[in-house]
């Protein structure tokens, strides 16, 4: 499969933006989708996930209740909705696959991936 993200740009703090991840080749729905992002000069992080029927989802620590990650299969899309950004959410923002049973936070389990968009919040 491949995964297409959108909707990065430049925001204030305290703003609100909806990436997109688009899929082509396979249908998304028989995949665990996860969302991770990668700050300068840090390793590539979890940010949330969401299993393949839409109903469970898992978020870091540090977005949980600002982040909301949804899909729709119909449509062959995975959402990620950042509200209450901070300048610390600044970071290239991936979209991934993995063929897990159940969403997964571990970055090994997922076996592809887009290729970022990135997101900068500025203070």
């Amino acid at each position: 499969v491949q995964l297409a993200e959108s909707g990065g740009g430049l925001v204030q703090a305290g703003d609100s933006l909806r990436l997109s991840c688009t899929g082509s080749g396979r249908a998304l729905s028989i995949f665990v989708m996860g969302w991770f992002r990668q700050a300068p000069g840090q390793e590539r992080e979890f940010v949330a996930t969401i299993d393949r029927s839409g109903f469970d989802t898992l978020y870091a620590e540090s977005v949980k209740g600002r982040f909301t990650i949804s899909r729709n299969n119909a449509q062959n899309m995975v959402y990620l909705q950042m509200n209450m950004m901070k300048p610390e959410d600044t970071a290239v923002y991936y979209c991934a696959a993995s063929d897990s049973e159940w969403a997964s936070a571990t970055i090994g389990t997922y076996g592809y991936w887009g290729q970022g968009t990135q997101v900068t919040v500025a203070s």
